[in-house]
């Protein structure tokens, strides 16, 4: 019969095992790369295609390191640009661990090397920014200004194994205070400028009114000169043929007058005392009165 004594012996021997053999392999995963070390210094080379491999147990230490494109961004901090303005800028910095070893032994980790970045990322835009305008850096040299930000990042951080690959400013914005006399400014400036907009609208529209109102008036002139003209010249003819109408055939003449005069006088409530025996009735008495006596004629004495 096998004693208990044996039978823990034996699990704890077969603990160990299964101990020593998780530690005796480690794997590396595509998006990372592996430093093996023995006492803090390196035994083998960089390890960085993904896969299975060993290492000795209790001696040697695996330490991984990502190999994708690290992003840090930079807390908000102000800077003074040229003519002593102030200005708050966020930034942010895209890097990748190019000397795996050289960052370990430099900065350990990522957060460590964060903290390099940082440092040297705010240095150069205060460097960098404090000569130039804030319309250099929002509109007209912003660039210029971040490849000169990103050389001097990239120059500093090639001592801690890092390559950087970008560097950016997301955002760039006067203090609040700043901000709101800029504000009031531009508002004042876009005030006057809409009253002088106004101002100039306001006249040309007197200008083109005055224009048209004379337009108006030189074209009723000419309008009226023209119908007066047409006026009398068929006033003219009117006459010229009453005229001829009177020397072919006098009495139908002197009739058409009288009937017009009948109705010019019966039209309307129009009163008038007359004497039937008045000369303005002779087609009223007869219908062929014959021709109207001379003037200052009567009709008896034309009659004899």
């Amino acid at each position: 019969m096998k004693s208990p004594l044996a039978g823990i012996a034996l699990l704890i021997a077969a603990a160990l095992v299964l101990l020593v053999g998780a530690l005796s392999f480690f794997t590396v995963d595509p998006t990372q790369q592996a430093l093996v070390l023995r006492f803090g210094q390196p035994v083998r080379d960089l390890i960085d295609a993904p896969g299975l491999y060993a290492k000795w147990p209790f001696i040697d230490t695996v330490v991984y390191i990502d190999k994708r494109i690290l992003a840090l961004d930079n807390e908000r901090q102000e800077v003074l640009v040229a003519d002593n303005q102030r200005l708050e800028v966020d930034a942010f910095v895209r890097y990748r661990i190019a000397d795996p070893l050289l960052f370990y032994q430099s900065v350990f980790n990522v957060q460590g090397a964060g903290a390099q970045l940082g440092g040297m990322l705010n240095s150069a835009l205060r460097r960098t920014l404090s000569e130039a305008s804030i319309s250099d850096i929002v509109r007209t040299h912003r660039d210029e200004l971040m490849a000169a930000i990103r050389d001097q990042v990239k120059d500093g951080a090639k001592r801690f194994g890092l390559e950087v690959v970008d560097v950016r400013i997301k955002r760039a914005d006067l203090p609040e205070e700043n901000s709101e006399a800029v504000f009031r400014r531009m508002q004042t400036e876009r005030q006057q400028r809409a009253a002088s907009y106004r101002a100039q609208g306001s006249q040309q529209s007197q200008q083109i009114k005055a224009e048209a109102d004379r337009n108006v008036t030189v074209t009723l002139a000419t309008a009226q000169q023209e119908a007066e003209k047409i006026r009398g010249e068929g006033d003219g003819e009117r006459n010229r043929i009453f005229a001829e109408a009177y020397g072919a055939d006098p009495e139908f003449f002197a009739f058409y007058r009288s009937m017009q005069a009948y109705d010019a006088g019966f039209k309307g409530d129009n009163r008038a005392i007359l004497s039937p025996k008045s000369d303005f009735f002779r087609y009223f008495s007869t219908a062929n009165p014959g021709a109207a006596p001379p003037i200052g004629e009567t009709p008896a004495a034309a009659a004899k």
